[in-house]
């Protein structure tokens, strides 16, 4: 590392390489590899025996060769970075050190640049879906990834400030991107390209982008560490089974009330955290979370414990989408005459939750421009200061729980019905860190960064199943790479400008 330092501070000659020097910094290198990778993938449990397999495939995640890989790399790095030429080629790759505030543009894209989106986009759409008719990647998959483009451009829409005055074609692209992610599902699903277990993968990503998204809110734009955020997630999912079990509460009763209860609860949390920062408040939360999983694990007369409580499908005016009705109900199908189905009901939730979202990405999105968005990242920047401007620091604080908390409940309600069947190991710590990752990857107070991060962190292990075993050590991996040359996420997020516009 100091070779590395010294080498990027003040190049040196190539007569000055010190060969000994970058052996040991790779041999330790290799060694620490060795250390850590190879009791996990070299030592393989037989009962009550260990057997040691240093010729386990496959090759890149076999611990010895990956020491070996670190070992060679680190070698040759280091004899890099003691040349000059080595030195300027390495400063590519050094992490960008800029840690200024980014406001962004009041002035409308060019034109050029909104026809390169477009036209990437319908690119990879395109390609998308030739390898899924050639068989090359499966054609639900296709179908799922092409959807996730389009939301992920409408979302792009979104984010683009539109000020008054100003032509702007985002004004007529975002409504016709709405129209079509809503559309396009149910012509996919007609078409057989979009069966129903893609259907619930999309489901399940969308309710990790509403995670996101109200997690953004309090740790990327409030600056609060909250590491029980998941604990909003079950207030909601478990409102609707238990208001189903107790007072034959629907759907749509349970998507307007759950909310209010989850923003409750994050007022709950909030009063006793407001003197606490940084790690003290991570402890909290992380408490807090804790407690609710525990209470919905032991008190089994109420929340049904570890068995866990069924959750009722969604209806549309009453028409239900079993196959057969319920006493004085009818079916979806007969009504209107067609056959049944079970991709109906997943294709209803569907989109039924990328409505939520679409209002919530639009919602949130104005939020970042209204004073209390503005007190939002007075608070994070620096407290004392947002205290001394006569802001109030304690309703900032609430509401950043409150309304992420609002956001948790309404994707619980989702989760429980897309679910059918919840218990309190959905609600794990685990579930807690993905959701901020998912915040930290994308970039915090991003919220088209976060989008991509929760769609990339669901959808991606569904389309490399075959590695599933090595999911967290990827995820692991991918964490430290972001860290090191993307420290402010997937996409940094940038400040509104308020500049030019008229009170």
């Amino acid at each position: 590392m100091n070779t590395l330092a010294h080498s990027s501070a003040s190049p040196v000659t190539q007569s000055s390489i010190n060969v000994l020097h970058s052996f040991k910094d790779a041999l330790t290198a290799g060694v620490l590899t060795l250390i850590v990778l190879g009791p996990i993938t070299n030592l393989v449990l037989d009962q009550y025996d260990f057997n040691f397999m240093p010729w386990r495939e496959p090759v890149f995640l076999n611990g010895i060769y990956m020491a070996l890989l670190v070992f060679i790399v680190r070698f040759v790095v280091s004899l890099l970075a003691q040349s000059r030429q080595g030195a300027q080629f390495l400063s590519l790759f050094s992490r960008a050190t800029d840690n200024g505030v980014q406001v962004e543009s009041r002035q409308a894209p060019p034109t050029k640049k909104t026809l390169t989106v477009l036209g990437s986009c319908l690119a990879a759409s395109a390609v998308l879906m030739l390898l899924g008719f050639s068989g090359m990647i499966p054609i639900g998959a296709a179908s799922a990834l092409v959807l996730m483009v389009l939301f992920t451009l409408f979302a792009y829409g979104i984010s683009i400030p539109k000020p008054k005055n100003q032509a702007n074609s985002w004004r007529y692209l975002v409504p016709l991107l709405f129209i079509l992610g809503f559309l396009l599902p149910i012509a996919l699903n007609h078409w057989q390209l979009l069966p129903k277990v893609w259907l619930s993968n999309l489901t399940l990503a969308l309710i990790y982008v509403l995670l996101g998204l109200g997690l953004n809110i309090v740790v990327g734009m409030a600056g609060l560490l909250d590491l029980g955020f998941v604990a909003f997630y079950a207030v909601g999912a478990y409102f609707l089974a238990l208001g189903y079990q107790y007072f034959d509460m629907g759907f749509w009763t349970a998507l307007a009330l759950a909310p209010i209860l989850a923003a409750i609860s994050g007022a709950i949390l909030g009063f006793p955290v407001l003197r606490m920062h940084g790690d003290y408040l991570a402890i909290v939360t992380l408490g807090f979370g804790e407690i609710i999983r525990l209470v919905l694990t032991s008190w089994a007369d109420v929340t049904g414990g570890p068995n866990g409580a069924s959750a009722p499908s969604p209806t549309l005016f009453g028409l239900e989408f079993s196959r057969r009705a319920s006493q004085d109900g009818q079916t979806f199908h007969e009504y209107f005459g067609i056959p049944y189905s079970s991709d109906y009901k997943s294709l209803f939730i569907y989109v039924i939750l990328f409505l939520m979202v679409a209002i919530s990405l639009r919602f949130f999105n104005r939020l970042r421009y209204m004073p209390l968005g503005r007190s939002w990242e007075a608070l994070r920047e620096d407290e004392i200061a947002c205290r001394s401007l006569g802001i109030n620091h304690v309703n900032v604080k609430l509401s950043a729980f409150m309304m992420g908390a609002v956001a948790g409940g309404f994707a619980g309600v989702f989760f429980a019905a897309y679910q059918g069947f919840i218990n309190p190991t959905s609600f794990n710590f685990f579930e807690s860190v993905l959701i901020l990752s998912i915040v930290v990857l994308g970039g915090m107070g991003s919220m088209l960064g976060v989008i991509i991060a929760a769609l990339v962190l669901t959808l991606l292990p569904e389309l490399l199943r075959d590695f599933a075993n090595y999911r967290v050590l990827v995820f692991g991996v991918l964490m430290i790479l972001m860290m090191i040359w993307r420290p402010h996420g997937l996409i940094r997020a940038r400040r509104p400008s308020f500049a030019g516009v008229k009170s």
